[in-house]
C-alpha cells in the first residue's frame, strides 16, 4: 500500500492509501476520491517525502567489562542449574549431604542469604539476575 498526502481544490490536506499509482488515478478518476473535510472530489497528489526505512543500526561494541559479564552469565547458565527461589534450600542440603553436590544458581532473600553465609555455606552472588523467573 501507498500512502499519498493529497490536496483538494479548496486548499485542505488530507492522506490516501492506495495499491498503486494507478489504482489511484482509477478511483479519483471514478469519482471515488473526495476530500475528508468539504467533500470535493477535484483531489491532487500533493508533494511529498518517500518514506524509506532507516538503516539498522549496529549494537554497540560491547566494553570489556560487559563483555567479561556476558561470558560469567553464559558460563553459569551452561554449567549449573536454576532452582529459582530454592536457591538457599537447595544450597543448604548440598552443605548438609541431604542432596548430592551439584553447580546451581538462583534467587534468595537478602536474609536467607546472610544465614547461609554465617553457616558456612559457600556461596557468592552473581552480578547479574537471572534470565528466567520462578512463579
Amino acid at each position: 500500500m501507498i500512502r499519498y498526502a493529497l490536496r483538494c481544490d479548496q486548499g485542505h490536506n488530507f492522506d490516501g492509501w492506495f495499491r498503486s499509482s494507478d489504482a489511484f488515478e482509477t478511483t479519483r478518476a471514478a469519482g471515488h476520491v473526495a476530500c475528508t473535510l468539504c467533500g470535493s472530489a477535484k483531489v491532487e497528489k500533493s508533494l511529498m517525502a518517500p518514506s524509506v526505512p532507516a538503516p539498522e543500526k549496529a549494537a554497540p561494541a560491547m566494553t570489556p567489562a560487559e563483555a567479561a559479564l556476558h561470558a560469567l552469565r553464559q558460563q553459569v547458565e551452561a554449567n549449573s542449574d536454576y532452582v529459582g527461589l530454592k536457591f538457599a534450600d537447595e544450597a543448604r542440603a548440598m552443605h548438609e549431604g541431604r542432596t548430592p553436590v551439584r553447580a546451581i544458581y538462583g534467587e534468595a532473600r537478602i536474609e536467607d542469604a546472610r544465614k547461609l553465609v554465617e553457616d558456612g555455606v559457600p556461596v557468592a552472588p552473581l552480578p547479574f539476575i537471572p534470565r528466567q523467573k520462578a512463579n
